[in-house]
């Protein structure tokens, strides 16, 4: 409801009072305590504060109290739908807890991400919750000095001075391999995103270790780094391995999210090859758009939501509980099997 103006102003707690015929208290009650004033009192203060078109100044409140009724979320890349499923299980539990979610967008930059920090710490958040570009950067640390509780998402806590929650990326990279090799191929490209990042390493690791058991040349399991882990990059890193001499060509990719592997999927198309015939593709995540794709995309699956709720109830225990013990949440990512990688090959 739109405040009504009185003499320019929007009607204060005073406005209230007189309308109702109490006291300054009781209507600081009713609005911090209902419980402490009568159904009769409080209904009246009610009455008095919609028909004048009161709204509480929480910004006030919140200097009083000297924290805000708001938690943060800083995430790695606002273009990839799997922050934004993340973001969402934590708003889920934000509104549980009567909490508002900001959300920011480093965009893969630890300069923007260190002003959105700087940002949050000012509007006094409950707690802040982020993907960071690098974990051991200097202001992340600093969130902890500042008495400000934080949990790391979609990255591990090496210290373990701090919660995260995580898949684990080693893991998801072993079931994606040995599922192409299943499928008898036997020259793999790793599509992957810059080195800098952390999932990208573990991602790689996986991939490789699953490859040595399974005792293949190291040569064929070919890494195709990208700049970014984009749909563009993906259909560019199609066109490099378009390039490569026919002996070397691979006969399957495994992309390391599912942006990179939706865009190899569109060139693939584009070039005329069969999906997964003369390409098998497997991603990473299971965003909705991988079993939305031309030819739906096998993908290793995170729950990208649980990761989500379960990082904000940890900082609100962080923020409530005296007794709060860190925690380490780690997930166990599943392969979902789709038409890119077809059948076995023999």
């Amino acid at each position: 409801m739109t405040p009504h103006p009185r003499n320019g102003r929007a009607p204060s707690v005073k406005d209230v009072a007189a309308a109702a015929g109490v006291s300054l208290g009781t209507v600081s009650n009713v609005l911090n305590r209902p419980s402490v004033v009568s159904a009769a009192t409080r209904e009246r203060v009610e009455r008095a504060m919609a028909e004048l078109g009161f709204v509480r100044n929480e910004s006030a409140r919140q200097l009083r109290a000297g924290t805000s009724r708001a938690l943060a979320y800083v995430m790695l890349d606002g273009g990839n739908p799997f922050f934004h499923d993340v973001a969402e299980g934590i708003e889920t539990a934000a509104e549980a807890a009567d909490l508002s979610l900001f959300v920011c967008n480093s965009n893969g930059r630890s300069d923007r991400e260190a002003k959105h920090i700087d940002r949050l710490v000012q509007q006094r958040v409950q707690g802040i919750l982020i993907t960071p570009v690098d974990p051991d950067a200097g202001h992340l640390t600093e969130i902890a000095q500042r008495g400000i509780p934080f949990v790391l998402v979609d990255r591990f806590s090496r210290s373990g001075g701090h919660c995260s929650v995580a898949v684990d990326d080693v893991l998801g990279g072993r079931i994606a391999v040995e599922h192409l090799i299943d499928r008898g191929h036997r020259r793999v490209a790793f599509v992957g995103g810059p080195s800098s990042i952390g999932q990208v390493r573990e991602r790689l690791q996986g991939a490789r270790a699953v490859w040595a058991e399974f005792g293949m040349p190291e040569e064929d399991l070919i890494h195709l780094p990208t700049e970014a882990m984009t749909v563009n990059e993906g259909r560019s890193a199609g066109e490099r391995l378009a390039g490569l001499p026919s002996r070397r060509r691979p006969t399957a990719a495994f992309c390391a999210n599912d942006l990179l592997a939706l865009g190899l999927l569109q060139h693939a198309v584009t070039a005329g090859l069969r999906v997964p015939d003369d390409l098998a593709i497997v991603g990473f995540d299971d965003i909705d758009f991988a079993a939305a794709a031309a030819v739906p995309l096998t993908s290793v699956r995170q729950p990208r939501q649980e990761l989500g709720r379960t990082a904000a109830r940890l900082v609100l225990d962080e923020a409530t509980n005296p007794d709060h013990v860190h925690e380490q949440a780690t997930f166990v990512p599943a392969l979902v099997a789709r038409a890119s990688t077809g059948t076995v090959r023999r």
